[in-house]
């Protein structure tokens, strides 16, 4: 059986800490991970529409070995600058890769499309996403709420409000893996309109409205529902603006080849919990990070076990952003709670 961790949030992995900034005017945000000690990085991208910063340097056969944080932004393209702006928090206190005298935080970064969601995007000249990526790296800690803040302020489902999600899993072999996701898709995370989660099979306890799957089944559970779908431009079906994204972590000791195979296991917890996923519409992201701290390095069946919980994780780290998001002014969607 699988248990949580103390927080049940991706900060019961030794090692990692949280910050969040939002602007609940322009209804987006930012979230960041920052490692204490450099951790062991990978990703995987399966979405059509991603939109990334510094994901190549964690191919396994790139030469970086670890990195310093991970970001996780609202505001489309114009989100990757909070990475510039956590990294100025890093830089400031030291932390980076020497390189010829210099120190060079290592901070990828992931944004999902948030731009048409109700908030005010008039922002000038500048977006303001560096400045909430400092203010996130300044707020970092243990403990961080869920549902409407940072990246997932503004985030949006099919019907439903979205938001930032986390979730941790404690395994038999004393290791902890956790995730975080910010939870922005075109497909939904609940059967048909319903309240019953798609990802209830790993719900822990009641997480998530402990709600269970529905019996019977709606008779529409197999329609395919999109964000915005029944809004029309003229002649043409408007589906776009979406993306999840996020971070699996782990206290296991993990090469950087193994933390790509732990990106890939999550994305299986988007499966669980979305449908559709993976979509061209979508820039559907998972970042890895291995802290090493428990010291633990995983037989081959202790492997699999880690990997299997990557995706249970990440289904529920998903609804649990969803369940916990409250309503705003302005706001497209009503949230999972008014339902």
């Amino acid at each position: 059986m699988f248990r949580t961790g103390p927080r049940n949030l991706i900060t019961d992995v030794a090692g990692l800490r949280v910050g969040n900034a939002s602007d609940v005017r322009l209804k987006s945000g930012v979230t960041t991970v920052v490692c204490d000690e450099p951790a062991v990085a990978g990703v995987q991208i399966l979405g059509g529409a991603p939109g990334t910063r510094e994901t190549d340097l964690l191919e396994p056969h790139n030469s970086i070995e670890a990195i310093h944080a991970v970001v996780l932004s609202g505001g489309s393209a114009f989100g990757l600058d909070a990475a510039s702006g956590v990294q100025a928090v890093l830089r400031e206190n030291g932390v980076g890769v020497e390189v010829g005298g210099f120190r060079v935080p290592i901070v990828p970064a992931a944004i999902l499309f948030d731009l048409r969601n109700g908030g005010d995007k008039d922002w000038g000249r500048y977006p303001p996403y560096r400045d909430l990526g400092y203010e996130a790296a300044q707020a970092v800690g243990s403990d961080f709420p869920l549902g409407t803040v940072g990246a997932g302020t503004g985030a949006l489902s099919s019907g439903l409000k979205g938001g930032l999600g986390s979730a941790s899993t404690v395994l038999d072999s004393g290791v902890t893996i956790g995730a975080l996701a910010a939870v922005n898709p075109t497909g939904s995370v609940t059967i048909a309109r319903s309240r019953h989660f798609w990802a209830a099979p790993f719900e822990i306890g009641d997480e998530f409205g402990g709600l269970g799957y529905p019996s019977p089944m709606p008779e529409d559970a197999k329609r395919i529902l999109l964000k915005f779908r029944d809004k029309h431009i003229g002649s043409r079906t408007e589906v776009g603006g979406n993306t999840t994204i996020a971070v699996i972590a782990t206290d296991a000791v993990l090469t950087k080849a193994a933390a790509k195979r732990l990106a890939i296991s999550a994305h299986d917890g988007f499966v669980r919990a979305i449908w559709p996923t993976h979509t061209p519409a979508d820039g559907d992201l998972v970042f890895a990070l291995a802290t090493g701290k428990s010291g633990i390095e995983l037989e081959p069946n202790d492997a699999i076990d880690l990997y299997a919980a990557a995706g249970a994780t990440m289904a529920r780290a998903i609804s649990r952003g969803v369940f916990a998001a409250t309503p705003a002014d302005g706001d497209l969607f009503p949230v999972w709670s008014s339902r």
